[in-house]
């Protein structure tokens, strides 16, 4: 999945688990059922795009799962607590980039990046998109009405 969705769950699971012993193991292991999930990615189709671009996207990707993530819970989430858990959530993913994109081919990167290759369930665009949307979506809106968030989002009405 993108990091903007993998920083949604994380954020979500932040919302929902507000003790770190829960919540950081939980952000970290959403990375990889998530991933199972058929979806698109900055990833998907990489070997017809160039480094530069696959970096600009990647770069993108993060800081606007960082600014959604925010955006939506942090009146309600202790923001040292939910960036954590935002980088809990990517971590997989981070410690596969330097592999697929500095060409760093050893240990922890190489298992990283294997583990991470092995369970993507890629999908081209728009349905790819599509499902990710849809399985984030659903989280987020049940992380929102089910938390003392649907209290802070209830003040802003």
């Amino acid at each position: 999945m993108t990091a903007t969705a993998h920083a949604l769950i994380g954020a979500s699971i932040a919302a929902t688990f507000t003790n770190p012993i829960i919540g950081i193991p939980l952000a970290f292991v959403s990375h990889f059922l998530a991933d199972i999930v058929p979806h698109w990615d900055v990833g998907t189709n990489h070997r017809q795009k160039s480094v530069f671009r696959l970096r600009i996207e990647a770069t993108f990707d993060v800081l606007l799962g960082f600014a959604l993530s925010f955006l939506l819970f942090a009146k309600f989430v202790e923001p040292t607590y939910l960036f954590v858990m935002i980088i809990a959530a990517q971590l997989p993913d981070w410690l596969g980039t330097p592999y697929w994109l500095f060409n760093l081919k050893f240990p922890p990167f190489s298992w990283a990046y294997y583990i991470g290759h092995k369970i993507q369930s890629r999908m081209q665009l728009p349905w790819g998109l599509v499902t990710q949307i849809a399985i984030v979506g659903l989280i987020v809106a049940t992380a929102i009405w089910t938390t003392p968030a649907k209290l802070a989002l209830a003040s802003l009405i």
